[in-house]
């Protein structure tokens, strides 16, 4: 047997996290078996489904290296073969027509609101005569296709991640709406059997999904018997959850793909993280893996059952590793679209060598991208603001002292390298006879406006090759 999964996004929304970590547990069960990653849009929702969105989708995929096999396959244009399973099902007796008005079932939900009984449509037009359809027919009335559930049957399956999981028919809410009013008389077909109708038509194998899906994998198994083909397995996998145990949501902040992107975060860190949202590698120890090291490794048995914390620490330890191990001229392509979008001026190509010996210096620090920003401001600036301790440190008595002769050394340099910046240090300290600590303090405090900050000797090179050092000198003298 050949592995087929698939992910099924809906374009209601720009890709979520939630739905890119089933994407990747798909993705890791696919190639760790040899088998394919079928990629389909659930667009049946045409009041909600954008166009926009589903690039949204296609791209953050793209982007998170999850490449697909088949697809993009689309609903909206398979609806003849869902109408197709709707009238078989009608010809074999499995659903029927219903014509309950949204007035007589709001009235049957309050009299079990009433009796304290759970909300339920009661089957009460199950079993119309001929005659009773013409009637209602007749009224106007459009109706809705419903699949007949047998409330004396329990639905049970093997999931993958859970074990053995049993559902009471009884508990589904009685018989289920598969196509809503439309002018087409086989009406809309709605999700749960459009998803059954894919699954078989795409022979998928295996159903990866969050755990909230666990009651709609009851209806479809009837619907998948109905229909007289083999039930594919199921794996429910745990849902993401915030810092207080809730289901991950808009409200938390950050939840979009492209989000995470902006902020800072690579692909490769962030799809890393969402393979341990609920897995665990064989060896518990190793953390950092790319998708292909984890394919090897992955199988649901070590996918846990609990629902998996977000942990934005964990997140961010995970993005400094691979940025610090990133090749410099790499991690250059990744910053130039934040430095641009933070208005910086920079050519690109001609000043290339000065910005890979920004990103050198800068690289060891970063925890995200988007860190750079602020890190290299200094870098792109004419002036500089003091902090409070660099004010304070600016006017320490031997501090325009060491200003006036680290200008004066400058002049005999048409360059900087951080060995004659190093040389211009000693020589500054021994000529006015000044501690090295308070020339290097006092430097550091009037290039950067700061007393802490990456290398200083390397910062003063970078600044060097732009003429903002001598800058910055004098306008601390004046100070």
């Amino acid at each position: 047997m050949t592995v087929r999964v698939r992910i099924a996004p809906s374009p209601t929304g720009n890709l979520h996290i939630g739905t890119a970590r089933t994407a990747v547990f798909n993705w890791l069960f696919a190639r760790h078996h040899g088998g394919k990653f079928i990629l389909r849009i659930e667009d049946t929702d045409e009041m909600r489904s954008r166009p926009e969105y589903t690039q949204n989708i296609l791209d953050g995929l793209s982007w998170l290296g999850l490449n697909w096999d088949e697809g993009p396959l689309f609903q909206s244009k398979r609806l003849d073969l869902y109408r197709q399973a709707i009238q078989t099902l009608l010809d074999k007796g499995f659903a029927y027509r219903c014509y309950t008005s949204e007035g007589e079932l709001e009235e049957m939900r309050e009299a079990q609101k009433a009796r304290k009984e759970a909300p339920r449509y009661d089957n009460r037009h199950r079993n119309l005569t001929p005659e009773q359809q013409t009637a209602y027919e007749a009224e106007g009335r459009r109706p809705v296709i419903r699949f007949k559930i047998d409330d004396d049957r329990e639905i049970a399956w093997n999931d993958l991640v859970r074990g053995r999981v049993s559902w009471k028919a009884s508990d589904l809410g009685g018989d289920m709406v598969i196509a809503r009013a439309s002018d087409n008389p086989i009406g809309q077909p709605l999700y749960n059997l459009a998803v059954v109708v894919d699954d078989i038509d795409m022979q998928i194998t295996h159903v990866i999904r969050g755990e909230d899906h666990i009651a709609n994998t009851a209806k479809q198994i009837l619907l998948y018997e109905a229909l007289g083909t083999t039930v594919p397995e199921f794996a429910h996998t745990p849902l993401i959850l915030n810092q207080t145990g809730q289901k991950l949501s808009k409200r938390d902040g950050v939840t979009s793909i492209f989000d995470f992107k902006k902020m800072g975060y690579t692909a490769p860190a962030l799809v890393n993280y969402m393979t341990l949202l609920g897995w665990t590698a064989p060896d518990s120890t190793k953390e950092i893996f790319t998708l292909e090291e984890a394919a090897k490794e992955f199988s649901f048995e070590r996918v846990n059952k609990a629902g998996a914390k977000f942990d934005w620490d964990k997140l961010n330890w995970l993005n400094s590793q691979y940025l610090h191990k990133m090749p410099v001229d790499e991690l250059l392509e990744q910053l130039i679209p934040y430095w641009q979008e933070a208005g910086y001026e920079f050519d690109p190509v001609s000043d290339r060598p000065w910005l890979e010996q920004l990103t050198s210096l800068l690289a060891a620090s970063l925890v995200r991208l988007q860190d750079a920003v602020e890190m290299s401001r200094i870098f792109f600036s004419q002036t500089v603001a003091y902090s409070e301790e660099a004010l304070t440190q600016l006017q320490q008595e031997g501090s325009d002292t060491a200003f006036s002769g680290i200008l004066n050394a400058l002049e005999n340099h048409q360059s900087l390298s951080v060995e004659v910046a190093q040389d211009i240090i000693k020589q500054v300290t021994k000529e006015k006879n000044l501690k090295k600590g308070l020339v290097m303090r006092s430097l550091r405090a009037a290039l950067t406006g700061e007393l802490h900050g990456p290398d200083l000797m390397e910062s003063w090179a970078i600044l060097n090759q732009r003429g903002l050092d001598k800058l910055r000198l004098n306008q601390a003298l004046e100070k």
